[in-house]
C-alpha cells in the first residue's frame, strides 16, 4: 500500500508521464477540475494561491475530470487553452482522469482512502474537491468543492 503521493505518476496534458516524486519537499494541493462547472471560477483563486506561495515551495496539481455532469468534455488541448485564456493558469495540469469507480486513477484511490469525506465516504462528490499534501507527500486535509481557495491559505502557510 502506498504511503505518499510520491509513489504515483500521471500523464500531463501533453501526454508525458510525470512522477509525483518530482514534488518531494513541496506542499501540494491536488484538485480535480472541470471547465464547465459552477466551481470553475475557482481556477482564478487557485492560480492566486499558486502565485503567492510557489516561491516558498508550494504547487497545485490540476486533474481534469469528466465524471460529474460531463463538465470536462474537451480534449487536452481544449482544457489547456481554456485554463490559460480564461484564468491564466500556470500551475501543472494533468491529463483527464477518473476520480471515482473502477477506473479511478490510483492517485485518487490513495487520496480518498487516506482522507475520506463526510461520514467516511471515499467517493469524490464533485469537481474541485481539494487535497492538501505535506512536504513528505502525506495527505493532510480534504476540502469540499465549495471551499474557496483563499480559505486554504492558512493551512498552506502552516505546512510551508
Amino acid at each position: 500500500m502506498p504511503q505518499t503521493i510520491h509513489e504515483f505518476s500521471a500523464a500531463t496534458l501533453a501526454g508525458k508521464d510525470k512522477s509525483l516524486a518530482e514534488y518531494k519537499g513541496k506542499v501540494v494541493l491536488i484538485v480535480n477540475t472541470a471547465s464547465k462547472c459552477g466551481f470553475t471560477p475557482q481556477y482564478a483563486g487557485l492560480e492566486q494561491l499558486y502565485e503567492k506561495y510557489q516561491d516558498r515551495g508550494f504547487v497545485i496539481l490540476g486533474f481534469p475530470c469528466n465524471q460529474f455532469g460531463a463538465q470536462e468534455p474537451g480534449t487536452a488541448t481544449d482544457i489547456e487553452q481554456f485554463c490559460e485564456v480564461n484564468y491564466g493558469v500556470k500551475f501543472p495540469m494533468f491529463g483527464k482522469i477518473d476520480v471515482n469507480g473502477g477506473d479511478a486513477h490510483p492517485l485518487y484511490k490513495f487520496l480518498t482512502s487516506e482522507k475520506p469525506g463526510l461520514l467516511g465516504t471515499e467517493a469524490i462528490k464533485w469537481n474541485f474537491t481539494k487535497f492538501l499534501v505535506d512536504k513528505d507527500g502525506v495527505p493532510v486535509k480534504r476540502y469540499a468543492p465549495n471551499t474557496d481557495p483563499k480559505d486554504i491559505a492558512a493551512d498552506i502557510e502552516k505546512l510551508l
